[in-house]
């Protein structure tokens, strides 16, 4: 078996089998395969696709390239959750202290934003003194003792998937639909929880622009997972819009703090109304209830308090300062405004994404360095109603402000 052979087999569009996937993805880790040979063909996988059955080998294959996390010692039914990334989501830092409220474990292992989505562990990272990166009995004693823990993924988790995805990242392979479901399930399985929530995105801040294109990675993720025995559910959101008013890492920490102390002033109902969604299925496969049972639970949660202790709580265990969760008053700020009165028709999330990471809030690449502070705040959303020369977004970050960052949030506004 060679790499020559499995070039032809893929153009002539046959199946690959599960040995030449497992030969290609063991090569390629340990370097017997050079970037050349792996670069055509995830570009032949790209252009032609791959079976069902291909994706599947693929996928264990990827998680076979590396450790599997042993959870059986965290006590009863281990739930995760993945969003394939948007602008504002920071439905994590929500979702997660609810369902820890709940009772269910929850043992979640996150990455770094890259581009316009913003990394759950970067967003943890803007909080003073907290640790992302935990051994594995600190780990599990977090998760049996306070139900919670959020953690950067360990070194030897799919390296596989490490290499393969910075070789899309240059190759222009990355929306390829089988190569992301392999990514993410490969991560998520890897991670060893029982059951796993997945929030796809669709929409101009999403790799997914089309519901279609959205329903189809979502069924295939979840054929993936039941497949590898783990009970799996999918839910397609809206990533048109930004979730919620801030974009940007100690920003959205901030809104979401806002959010469970039930602060809604400081955030917006559409944030909140995800949030609800998502940990409403994740107690559903959790505990086995139905929807207006879990989504009943969940609200309780988040009225009487005990989502937002939960947080605290969940902070302090992994040595986070509560008295650091403040927006910072000594950045630069600018105002930007409506150039027209009228109603928000949209909030273009690709491109305040786009402008949040040339404040600092994002990379371009992996070495980039983050301003924790930068961001976004949207004073206005969908369905508002503006006047001419109204303030409707504030730009802040700890660098000079340019003219572009403001026109591009200023051209994102829809007014009709």
């Amino acid at each position: 078996m060679n790499m020559a052979q499995l070039f032809e087999k893929k153009k002539q569009g046959k199946e690959l089998s599960q040995a030449e996937i497992q030969y290609f993805v063991e090569g390629y880790t340990t370097g017997s395969i050079p970037d050349y040979q792996a670069s055509s063909l995830l570009m032949a996988i790209r252009l032609l696709g791959m079976t069902d059955d291909e994706t599947f080998y693929l996928t264990k294959a990827m998680i076979e390239s590396g450790d599997v996390i042993d959870l059986t010692s965290i006590e009863g039914f281990k739930i995760d959750k993945h969003s394939t990334g948007g602008v504002g989501d920071k439905v994590t830092l929500i979702v997660t202290p609810i369902i820890a409220a709940l009772g269910i474990p929850v043992a979640k292992f996150s990455g770094k934003g890259l581009g316009i989505t913003g990394g759950t562990i970067d967003k943890l990272e803007s909080i003073r003194g907290l640790k992302t990166e935990l051994s594995s009995q600190e780990f599990i004693d977090n998760v049996n003792k306070h139900k919670i823990a959020v953690a950067g993924q360990t070194g030897n988790l799919v390296p596989a998937d490490k290499k393969l995805y910075a070789l899309r990242d240059v190759t222009g392979t990355v929306d390829s639909i089988p190569l992301i479901a392999a990514s993410i399930m490969s991560k998520k399985i890897a991670s060893g929880a029982d059951g796993i929530v997945l929030d796809v995105k669709c929409g101009s801040g999403a790799f997914m622009k089309t519901e279609q294109e959205a329903q189809v990675l979502a069924d295939t993720m979840t054929a993936i997972g039941e497949k590898l025995g783990r009970k799996v559910v999918a839910h397609i959101s809206d990533m048109d819009n930004p979730l919620g008013k801030m974009i940007g890492n100690k920003l959205e920490v901030v809104e979401a703090y806002a959010l469970l102390k039930g602060h809604m002033d400081e955030t917006h109902e559409d944030l909140l109304e995800e949030c609800t969604i998502i940990s409403s299925l994740m107690y559903q496969v959790a505990a086995g209830v139905n929807e207006p049972e879990a989504t009943a639970a969940v609200k309780r949660v988040l009225e009487d308090g005990s989502a937002a202790a939960k947080f605290e709580e969940f902070i302090v265990a992994q040595g986070g300062d509560l008295d650091d969760i403040v927006q910072k008053d000594t950045m630069n700020k600018v105002a930007v405004k409506a150039p027209a009165e009228g109603t928000i028709a949209t909030v273009n999330a690709l491109l305040i994404g786009e402008a949040s990471v040339s404040l600092g809030a994002g990379r371009l690449t992996k070495e980039s360095e983050l301003d924790y502070d930068a961001g976004i705040q949207l004073l206005a959303k969908k369905g508002d109603h503006v006047c001419k020369g109204e303030a409707i977004a504030y730009l802040y970050s700890n660098r000079e402000i340019d003219e572009e960052a403001m026109d591009k949030v200023q051209k994102a506004f829809t007014i009709a």
